[in-house]
């Protein structure tokens, strides 16, 4: 369990954002601009908010009234950014074993589960530069779930790549965070990806969420916003 109540100053608005996220997925929607990034930055510990709290189960990652603020690496978790950040010197499987810091048979047998699951077991020898745009985003999320976090946070992690293999890749994403059930917090400005792949979907506006969907948005059999609703943000 996540949650977040945080407030932070930036150039055109401040920030003010409280959720909580089960081990489910939660997408963070809205235009560019509006606060999305900088809220995932917070959770990971690269910015540190200028109010409220920040606790990840029994950690509190953030607290201004307890004036804590942990550093990075004492977080676990686990961070996908959206040009998948891999090390062009290393190869697929070094990436993937990048960060773990004492090789073991379980690490190996989680390896061995990733690359399965996430159809690169021909890959663990291909250099970065050989790989299309699908294959270098299942690389990074295999690296990223290799490091076994208590949080996956993904960063449009789906932008980059053609109309197939994000529909595809909708389907990996919901599938890999029912078989690791934990939070995974991703970011969008895509409304497809948003309904597709978020259990439940945070709408942002300059900074802002918005609770309640305004009445002419129209909802779906699920109660989550059809496409339409979402041009109340364009």
């Amino acid at each position: 369990m996540l949650t977040v109540d945080i407030k932070k100053k930036l150039s055109d608005f401040t920030l003010n954002i409280s959720f909580t996220a089960p081990n489910k997925t939660i997408v963070l929607f809205g235009p560019s601009g509006c606060g999305k990034t900088t809220i995932l930055r917070c959770i990971a510990g690269l910015l540190k908010p200028d109010e409220g709290s920040i606790v990840s189960n029994d950690t509190v990652f953030y607290s201004s009234t307890k004036t804590i603020h942990l550093p990075p690496k004492k977080r676990n978790v686990s961070y996908m950014f959206q040009d998948f950040a891999l090390f062009p010197h290393m190869n697929v499987k070094h990436n993937i074993w990048y960060g773990v810091k004492t090789p073991s048979q379980e690490a190996n047998e989680l390896y061995e589960k990733l690359i399965t699951l996430l159809k690169i077991e021909h890959l663990p020898h291909r250099s970065i530069s050989q790989l299309s745009g699908g294959e270098k985003q299942r690389v990074a999320m295999a690296r990223a779930l290799m490091a076994e976090p208590q949080i996956l946070l993904l960063d449009e992690p789906l932008s980059a790549l053609d109309a197939q293999s994000r529909y595809e890749l909708q389907d990996e994403l919901k599938r890999l965070q029912e078989i690791w059930n934990i939070p995974f917090v991703l970011v969008t400005h895509s409304p497809e990806e948003a309904q597709a792949i978020g259990s439940e979907v945070l709408f942002l506006h300059q900074g802002q969420q918005v609770s309640e969907p305004p009445p002419s948005w129209n909802m779906n059999a699920n109660g989550k916003p059809t496409r339409s609703s979402f041009q109340y943000f364009y």
